[in-house]
């Protein structure tokens, strides 16, 4: 029994449907959706030539045109790769940008080799409407609760043992510092906001009740730009404080830019190449800090950075801690005890990890409009 084509857009997220992207790959790059695979009608080159001749010849020379470029083996080929993802995805569905002439051909083609495979009615522009108005509602009508604290305060990993909190950075793949590089680097920004629609429309859809916990960000989380409208609603949130002493935060930030951050390059790179260009990030990190650190305590710190690097190659990397100590007290902890001097509100909380981590349990319900709601 046939399929039909796909209008129910939010199970499909919410489900994580596989979906065969048949734009060109050069579509494909600017943006696309999770669980999607890119296997394209026509390359980019045959894309470009099809979209000249259609404007110099009209849709007809360019349908032919398109039915000479892919023909014989180059046809076999892609319609055995889109007959192979039906196999291995018959729950899925294709699409192309607007679902129209690309995707009507694929699925022609496909259905001719005895594959009735459905499409996405509207296609990526549809889908991408969709995300885009579904995101905007869902921060309209959601109460937030914002988790803010010292840099080192393993803000993060609470977060992350708490159903109803979306973690922005791992959606950015960054984590959100000057240092917060990593080594995948990170997604489009049409992909980031296809990511974190979609992050919004799960909480929504599985905590209708629950007010969204979010991580105090900037409007930059590496290069991935928040909305606006969610930035402007984060601003107005009520926040929790979570405190930690400075040895903590040390030890917390040794774990996730030292011995975390060695071993994802190492695994992407190699052991000895790892090596290198995990020192190459934290040197060029330091550097982008120069300027608000001013040039003497920079030279200070990169000396004991450049030392600890050696001594690290050489088996001890405990040095690490020292100069990560000297940047969160003489640059994070300025930068944010500046912050709280032009706070004028009252935390709804303060507390260590522990006694935040069960408050926001115990204060997980929606509060009523009534209560107050300040920063």
């Amino acid at each position: 029994m046939s399929r039909a084509d796909a209008t129910d857009f939010t199970q499909l997220f919410l489900t994580d449907t596989p979906l065969m992207d048949t734009r060109a790959p050069v579509e494909f790059e600017k943006g696309a959706f999770p669980h999607t695979l890119n296997l394209p009608l026509m390359t980019d080159d045959e894309r470009e030539q099809v979209g000249t001749c259609y404007k110099q010849q009209g849709q007809e020379a360019a349908i032919e045109l398109g039915h000479q470029l892919v023909q014989g083996d180059v046809k076999q080929q892609r319609l055995e790769q889109w007959l192979a993802f039906a196999r291995e995805h018959p729950n899925g569905y294709l699409y192309c940008f607007r679902g129209g002439l690309r995707s009507q051909i694929v699925q022609q083609w496909m259905r001719e080799a005895g594959c009735d495979y459905p499409r996405i009615t509207g296609g990526y522009k549809a889908l991408r409407r969709f995300l885009i108005d579904s995101q905007e509602q869902i921060i309209h009508d959601s109460q937030f609760c914002i988790v803010a604290g010292h840099t080192g305060c393993a803000k993060t990993d609470l977060l992350n043992t708490l159903d109803n909190s979306i973690d922005l950075e791992e959606i950015a793949n960054h984590r959100g510092s000057s240092f917060g590089k990593r080594p995948a680097g990170q997604p489009t920004p049409i992909d980031f906001e296809n990511r974190l629609a979609i992050a919004f429309l799960r909480q929504h859809h599985a905590r209708p009740n629950q007010r969204i916990l979010l991580e105090d960000e900037s409007k930059l989380i590496g290069r991935c730009a928040l909305p606006l409208q969610l930035r402007e609603r984060m601003a107005t949130a009520p926040i929790v404080r979570v405190t930690a002493s400075l040895e903590q935060r040390v030890e917390h930030s040794f774990r996730n830019y030292i011995l975390y951050k060695l071993q994802e390059w190492q695994q992407a790179v190699g052991v000895e190449a790892g090596f290198a260009a995990f020192s190459a990030d934290l040197t060029d990190s330091l550097l982008r800090t120069k300027k608000r650190l001013g040039g003497a305590l920079y030279q200070e710190i990169d000396a004991v950075l450049q030392q600890a690097l050696l001594e690290h190659q050489q088996g001890d990397d405990s040095l690490h801690r020292a100069w990560i100590e000297m940047m969160l007290s003489q640059y994070y902890d300025p930068m944010y005890e500046y912050q709280l001097a032009n706070f004028h509100g009252t935390p709804e909380f303060i507390g260590d990890a522990n006694q935040v981590r069960e408050y926001l349990i115990a204060s997980a319900e929606v509060k009523s409009a009534s209560a107050p709601s300040q920063v």
